[in-house]
């Protein structure tokens, strides 16, 4: 229960409009489509994937957020808002990282094994952002809002908002 405590206690710390506990689990998106990620996650380690893909899209449904239960995510992700997020198959995310609304972390139509990007721990991906690619994006990096990155980003780099950076 301390896992979830943190998860709960980070979002509160990163959104000042989270007045308690109770109103983050009952009304953010991004937690429910959490919560059913690590369930068809689960479901898709142990080769189940069609109750994988079923509760994966299930939860697309409901949350307007469509995470592929083979990306691999780390502890304390919050998506914010949420609608319109879509997370790939081989993508990679680590620690803390905050997501807005409508950001895609796809491929680029390669047909390698690894195709998505890697995000590093306690990067910040601004409101319709775009990475494409298996690029990594350094710890602490901050992708502004409407970016669309396809080369990799330093630790601690900056890519502005509404921009293209290849």
């Amino acid at each position: 229960m301390a896992n979830k405590r943190g998860f709960l206690q980070s979002i509160k710390q990163r959104d000042p409009a989270a007045k308690s506990y109770l109103q983050i689990l009952i009304f953010y998106p991004g937690v429910h489509a959490l919560f059913n990620y690590r369930l068809s996650r689960f479901f898709y380690v142990i080769k189940l994937t069609w109750i994988s893909y079923f509760i994966s899209n299930l939860a697309r449904f409901f949350t307007g957020i469509e995470i592929h239960p083979g990306a691999k995510i780390g502890k304390r992700l919050f998506i914010d808002h949420g609608m319109g997020v879509v997370i790939g198959e081989t993508t990679v995310i680590g620690d803390d990282v905050t997501m807005y609304h409508g950001v895609t972390l796809g491929s680029k139509l390669s047909h390698e094994l690894k195709r998505h990007p890697l995000i590093s721990d306690g990067v910040v991906i601004g409101a319709y952002a775009t990475i494409l690619g298996h690029i990594r994006i350094g710890k602490n990096a901050i992708i502004g809002t409407h970016s669309v990155v396809l080369k990799e980003v330093e630790d601690n780099g900056r890519v502005s908002a509404a921009s293209i950076y290849k």
